[in-house]
C-alpha cells in the first residue's frame, strides 16, 4: 500500500493548508467565491544571472521508468509527500538542490532553514528565473504554487511568513529534488556554483588541513571557517535556551510572523541536531 492510498493523506492535506502543498489538477480551477488572494509575490526572486545551460524534460514514459512512484506523482501530478518522512527535510549538508526531473538548479543549502513544517524550506531560489509561481485556489484557499521553469515540475508552495532577508518560505517536496553535495558539484557538472560556498576545491582542502582548534566553551573560534549558522522558529524563550548551550556564540531574534532566531555556533562543540533537540524539550 502506498502513501497515496492511506488515511494519513487526509491528515497531510489538512496540514498542507498552512504547511505546504496539494493540487489535483494541472489546470487552474476558478477562484472560490469569497476567497481573498494572498499578497502578490514575484514570479521569481532576484539573484545571480543563470548560467547558459539548458535542461530538457524527458518524455513521460521515460520519467515513469526513471522516477520513483512518489517522485512521479509529486512532480507530474501535483501530489504531496508526508511531512517529516521525506529525504531532505532534516538535511543540513552544504550543496545544491536540483530538479529531479531535469537537473535544473533550484535551491542552495545556504538558503535552507528550519521551518518546523516537516518539509524542506528555503528563503529563495538559487537564481532569478529558476522557480516560477502561479495562483493555486485549491483546498478552499488561495495559495501560490511554485514550479521549476525548465521542466514545469511541481515543487510546492511559497508563503510570505519566512525569515529575513526575503520574508519568504519556499515549502518544497523532497521528492521534487535531487541533492548534490558541495564536494560533488564539479563532478556533476555544476562547478559554476562552487564559488557560492566560499571555497574552491584547493581552498576547501587547505581549510580542512588547517582547521582551527576548538576554542573554550562560549568563546568565538579563532577561525571563522569553523563557524556555522542556523535559523529556527522561536522567540526570546528559544533564544535563552540556545544561548545556554556550550558552543553557541550568538543568537539573534528576527522579527516576523512567525518570529525566528538565527544562531551562530561552532559545530566542533555543538551539533545542529543538539540545537534542535534542545528546542524540542
Amino acid at each position: 500500500m502506498t502513501y497515496f492510498d492511506t488515511p494519513i493523506r487526509a491528515v497531510v492535506l489538512l496540514l498542507c493548508a498552512t504547511g505546504c502543498h496539494q493540487r489535483t489538477s494541472l489546470a487552474t480551477p476558478p477562484e472560490p467565491a469569497g476567497v481573498t488572494p494572498p499578497p502578490a509575490l514575484a514570479r521569481s526572486t532576484p539573484g545571480a544571472t543563470m548560467p547558459t545551460r539548458t535542461y530538457d524534460k524527458p518524455p513521460v514514459p521515460d520519467l515513469e521508468k526513471r522516477l520513483t512512484p512518489l517522485q512521479f506523482e509529486v512532480t507530474q501530478n501535483d501530489a504531496t509527500e508526508p511531512p517529516f518522512r521525506n529525504e531532505y527535510w532534516d538535511n543540513h549538508a552544504r550543496g545544491l538542490y536540483v530538479d529531479v526531473v531535469t537537473g535544473e538548479p533550484l535551491f542552495s543549502s545556504l538558503d535552507k532553514f528550519e521551518s518546523g513544517t516537516g518539509w524542506p524550506s528555503f528563503t529563495r531560489p538559487v537564481e532569478d528565473g529558476r522557480v516560477v509561481s502561479e495562483p493555486d485556489p485549491s483546498l478552499g484557499m488561495m495559495r501560490t504554487e511554485v514550479r521549476s521553469r525548465a521542466g514545469g515540475s511541481h515543487l510546492g508552495h511559497v508563503f510570505d511568513d519566512g525569515p529575513a532577508p526575503t520574508g519568504l518560505r519556499f515549502c518544497i517536496n523532497s521528492a521534487s529534488l535531487r541533492f548534490i553535495p558541495e564536494e560533488r558539484l564539479e563532478a556533476e557538472g555544476y562547478g559554476a556554483y562552487r564559488a557560492r560556498f566560499g571555497s574552491g576545491p584547493s581552498e576547501l582542502l587547505a581549510a580542512t588541513a588547517n582547521a582551527c582548534a576548538a576554542p573554550a566553551p562560549g568563546q568565538r573560534a579563532g577561525c571563522e571557517a569553523t563557524l556555522d549558522t542556523a535559523v529556527f522558529g522561536g522567540g526570546p524563550k528559544e533564544r535563552d535556551v540556545l544561548n545556554a548551550l556550550p558552543g553557541v556564540l550568538e543568537v539573534d531574534l528576527i522579527a516576523g510572523a512567525p518570529p525566528t532566531v538565527r544562531v551562530t555556533f561552532d559545530p566542533k562543540q555543538v551539533s545542529h541536531a543538539t540545537l534542535l533537540a534542545a528546542l524540542r524539550r
